[in-house]
């Protein structure tokens, strides 16, 4: 097997890239997860303003590698493993600044899951989504139906998980689990352009954001409502929001930038 690497690349404004490269297939493994433990970390100890999660290759991935449920001896084993596995998207979407997950090409199971605890879903027009956990007897665990289920649905989540099915980027652009579909010629350029325009954006007010919403899915509406203003307050602290402010009374909107303070 070749060598398996996960990059995490950080540009002067602040935009951080997480890169996986671990061909043929992008699998997943126990040493593909410890990289990505590792760049997870990283990012909880030195935030960016945002986050491209990509990967190197003809796909995105293909899987799991399936050696890694062979090995599971026990119930509890299983347990052990699948508690870590989820452990990694719930700390990648807990981040507090933009995540954005561009898909090129096929997008099976754990990458798929990666991609829908991200903030933002990008994807070429000739990718293609899957939970194909069923083939092994399996259901997924690292949190991808309930994160679907979020953005599309119960049903849509059930007959995704349920039929195994492929499914291209202007389905899930219709379902509303895609946010972007960009022509894979330019796939590149317009997923890293996407992405650094939120790095250069409110930091801040886009952590704010998240907690808002992370209340929503907590408790609907009312809870949110409960939170919001709160969280929103706070941000008369910050750097940013007070320049912009001094900037839209000065110049007219639009012409603000923000250092993510």
């Amino acid at each position: 097997m070749a060598a398996q690497e996960v990059r995490l690349e950080r540009d002067a404004a602040g935009l951080a890239v997480l890169t996986v490269d671990a061909p043929p297939l992008n699998l997943y493994s126990a040493e593909l997860h410890d990289l990505l433990d590792g760049a997870v970390g990283d990012l909880e100890d030195r935030p960016a303003r945002a986050l491209l999660v990509r990967a190197e290759g003809k796909v995105v991935s293909g899987g799991v590698d399936v050696r890694l449920f062979a090995a599971q001896r026990s119930v509890s084993a299983a347990k052990a493993l699948f508690d870590r596995m989820l452990e990694l998207p719930d700390r990648l979407a807990a981040l507090p600044f933009p995540t954005v997950f561009a898909a090129h090409g096929l997008c099976l199971t754990w990458a798929f899951e990666v991609a829908v605890a991200c903030d933002l879903l990008v994807a070429a027009r000739g990718a293609e989504f899957g939970l194909v956990e069923k083939v092994v007897g399996l259901t997924p665990t690292m949190g991808g139906t309930q994160r679907l289920a979020a953005r599309a649905g119960v049903g849509r989540a059930k007959e995704f998980v349920m039929t195994g099915d492929r499914y291209d980027a202007a389905t899930l652009e219709r379902w509303g689990v895609v946010n972007r579909v960009y022509p894979d010629a330019t796939f590149e350029d317009d997923a890293l352009r996407f992405a650094q325009d939120l790095a250069a954006g409110p930091t801040r007010a886009h952590a704010a954001t998240k907690q808002v919403l992370a209340h929503y899915e907590s408790g609907g509406v009312a809870e949110a409502d409960e939170h919001v203003t709160t969280i929103a307050a706070q941000l008369f602290a910050t750097e940013d929001l007070r320049g912009a402010v001094r900037s839209f009374l000065a110049d007219g909107p639009g012409r603000a930038t923000f250092s993510g303070r």
